[in-house]
């Protein structure tokens, strides 16, 4: 008798099979000790861990999360003495990505790449890099999934 790979069930769509996509490995994301292919082999492989899940990660969604990081970065550095200040706004960014993954906007290695980056964030600098690494993995993620 033939087995019949596990079907999902509840809100997970219908008839597919579950396939756990392979789990991301955020352990070379550094921004205070910034290795030198950071933005690019480590970006690179980010985005195709991330791009590998078809059935969330659209790059719209990456899209939003990216332009707010982008919007936060220009007031720190324009307003540096205020990075306090914004920081918890900053760090919300982890509420608004477990929202959308609840939604299956996106998936949860999109939102531990937020979660393991945001918690590096403690200073304008470190923005600064974590923005240019979105940046990098945002270029990347592209070129995977460049019809979406």
């Amino acid at each position: 008798m033939a087995t019949v790979p596990q079907q999902r069930y509840g809100n997970a769509y219908r008839g597919g099979h579950d396939e756990k996509p392979e789990p991301l490995d955020t352990s070379k994301i550094r921004f205070k000790d910034i290795h030198a292919d950071l933005f690019d082999s480590v970006a690179q492989k980010v985005a195709e861990t991330i791009a590998d899940n078809r059935k969330s990660n659209k790059p719209t969604q990456l899209r939003r999360f990216y332009n707010e990081i982008v919007m936060w970065e220009n007031k720190a550095s324009l307003q540096p003495d205020r990075f306090d200040e914004y920081l918890p706004f900053i760090r919300m960014i982890n509420a608004k990505a477990a929202y959308a993954k609840g939604r299956t906007l996106i998936d949860d290695n999109f939102v531990k790449l937020l979660h393991d980056s945001l918690d590096q964030v403690d200073s304008v600098k470190t923005l600064q890099i974590f923005k240019l690494f979105m940046e990098a993995f945002m270029g990347f993620y592209k070129e995977k999934r460049p019809k979406d």
